[in-house]
């Protein structure tokens, strides 16, 4: 503009002077150094903590933030990180850049922490890095403190049971238990004959723990508490309590003989129908008819009933023939088509020409010449109060529960990493004598991967 309007105009310029250090050209500040200079005079961590100490429990893994607060971290974590560099002081008189951690031997009770700060000097930026040693002192926090002098000083006990032969449902439920630290609180944990024993030390979380069961299973509990000491002066009481929690005898696979009146509760369901499938409700379906019904814990305890046969005595067959009936029917996220089909058992090969013609809901994956696993009525000795009741009931001969995926479910299972059953530390009681456990342990994981398959199918 002020050469438009013919303004003479001299050119502003930066100067540059000589660095006094190492005599490079730089812009002039109040110390006439350049910036690598000035950093190697000027240190800016010099009024920095570089020595800390870390109060650490060794039982429960946690780190004391002081006064009195305990926090469960994991080492090398950004949990831990972000702990660490809020325990320095005078760090807001720097900008912080970067914070990472140095590896340590695990053993050694050191963690060492690298940062990078920057600050203004001279009206020059510098960053500099420096080392944060962290000292590990090994503290037990107060509840590891009670337990680990009094074992049994528990308030609470959760005694979870189930009246069935096998473990399966609470092989299943210790997953879940992992997977969403429901046991975080947990002080201990006892395995003993049909059930686990948790110990908490407060009240409300076996309350909160109660809470995620029934979540997750059909459960029905009661409370009780017991007088353990009383002072008359102060009115005051210290009571143990103990919650007793029952899961639902009802397993995945189950044949079900339904009571009368609970099968014409449910529309004349049945009365001979299979559970696909449990969570916080009951999944029941005729096989023959492809009806369903949900009970959800309520409705459930309010008429119990048993299995007539439960997975243990499934019975493998050879499926000959299979041919359609009807159009598919999704049930609880997975797909069913009713089918007639010839079997015969495996064990009857080379023995005799025995084949059962049956009606089953898996038409939709059987194919002539697949294995499958299914209830042998035909030659089974029921001795059912419930079924008995029925005048004039004809028992099928056969009734399929699931294909064989052999080959599959051997590939899969290397594939998919499942949470360590070890990482409970279960306290197995003296009287209890585990039987057949690493078979149940492959039939939930083989149940698991087959769900995995049926979505996969669905989708």
């Amino acid at each position: 503009m002020a050469q438009a309007a013919g303004i003479f105009t001299v050119n502003q310029t930066i100067g540059s002077v000589l660095c006094c250090k190492c005599g490079i050209l730089m812009q002039p500040n109040p110390a006439n150094m350049c910036a690598k200079c000035l950093r190697n005079v000027v240190d800016i961590t010099a009024g920095l903590q570089k020595h800390v100490v870390l109060v650490h429990c060794p039982e429960c893994d946690s780190y004391l933030q002081p006064p009195r607060t305990w926090l469960k971290l994991q080492l090398e974590s950004k949990e831990l990180l972000t702990f660490c560099v809020k325990r320095l002081k005078n760090l807001n008189e720097v900008r912080l850049v970067h914070a990472e951690f140095i590896w340590t031997e695990p053993h050694s009770k050191r963690i060492k922490v690298k940062l990078t700060v920057q600050q203004e000097v001279l009206r020059t930026i510098l960053e500099q890095p420096y080392t944060v040693e962290y000292v590990v002192h090994e503290q037990m926090c107060d509840s590891c403190t009670r337990v680990q002098a009094n074992p049994d000083q528990w308030v609470a006990s959760v005694q979870l049971r189930q009246h069935v032969s096998h473990r399966r449902t609470f092989f299943h439920l210790e997953q879940l238990i992992l997977k969403h630290d429901a046991s975080v609180h947990c002080i201990r944990i006892r395995q003993v004959d049909q059930g686990i024993d948790f110990f908490f030390s407060n009240r409300s979380h076996a309350v909160k723990f109660v809470e995620f069961l029934a979540k997750v299973v059909p459960v029905r509990h009661r409370n009780d508490k017991q007088l353990v000491s009383h002072d008359t002066k102060s009115n005051n009481y210290n009571y143990k309590y103990t919650l007793s929690v029952e899961i639902c005898p009802i397993c995945r696979e189950d044949l079900i003989c339904l009571p009368p009146k609970v099968a014409v509760r449910l529309g004349n369901l049945g009365p001979l129908v299979i559970c696909t499938k449990i969570s916080n409700n009951v999944a029941l379906m005729d096989p023959f008819t492809l009806r369903h019904c949900f009970l959800d814990a309520d409705q459930y305890w309010r008429s119990p009933f048993k299995s007539l046969l439960s997975s243990r005595q499934l019975v493998e067959y050879v499926v000959l023939d299979v041919e359609p009936i009807s159009s598919e029917v999704i049930v609880g996220g997975s797909r069913y088509l009713l089918a007639d089909a010839q079997v015969a058992r495996v064990s009857d090969f080379g023995k005799n020409d025995t084949i059962f013609n049956v009606r089953t809901h898996l038409g939709r994956v059987l194919k002539p010449g697949d294995n499958a696993f299914g209830y042998d009525l035909f030659g089974a000795n029921s001795n059912d109060v419930e079924l008995d009741k029925y005048k004039g009931f004809v028992l099928p001969d056969v009734v399929l529960m699931r294909k064989r995926y052999e080959e599959q479910l051997q590939k899969r299972r290397g594939d998919i990493e499942w949470p360590d059953l070890a990482k409970l530390k279960l306290h197995e009681n003296e009287d209890y004598k585990p039987s057949d456990d690493e078979l149940e342990i492959d039939q939930m994981l083989d149940d698991l991967i087959i769900d995995d398959e049926d979505d996969d199918m669905t989708e």
